[in-house]
């Protein structure tokens, strides 16, 4: 039979709850847009957090909105050599470099990556953790 893991009864009863009140929030790339499809996106890493209950730490990243005056901040999975004033690049033209983010046909074959999407538009779901990577 064996004995119940803990981390596995947390959200079961009122007894053993997950404590997430201090979690940042969802990490999630940016949604695909016109611009991301046809050129590429600039944002600018404004800090990056540790997230309670996540290995890896995370980034909080500000683009200007495509279609109103205001900003969106978007929070990503920070990647190793990232620091707090980078410029971001997201979508198909951008170049290679840590931390941009662009479409798997578009890297070379054996480049090391991290936040990969299963489906196109998914937002991320392969080598989130802290240390993971895919290759």
């Amino acid at each position: 039979m064996g004995k119940y893991v803990q981390a596995q009864r947390r959200g079961k009863s009122p007894v053993f709850k997950a404590h997430v009140r201090t979690r940042k929030g969802a990490v999630k790339l940016r949604s695909i847009d016109y611009a991301e499809r046809r050129g590429y996106v600039r944002g600018v890493i404004k800090e990056i957090l540790h997230d309670p209950g996540r290995g890896a730490p995370v980034a909080k990243i500000q683009f200007l909105n495509a279609y109103r005056y205001k900003r969106d901040t978007e929070l990503m999975v920070a990647t190793e050599g990232m620091y707090t004033g980078q410029f971001i690049y997201c979508g198909k033209k951008a170049t290679l470099s840590v931390g941009n983010v662009l479409p798997l046909r578009q890297v070379p074959e054996g480049t090391i990556v991290c936040n990969v999407e299963a489906r196109p538009g998914d937002r991320g779901q392969f080598a989130r953790g802290s240390g993971c990577f895919a290759v």
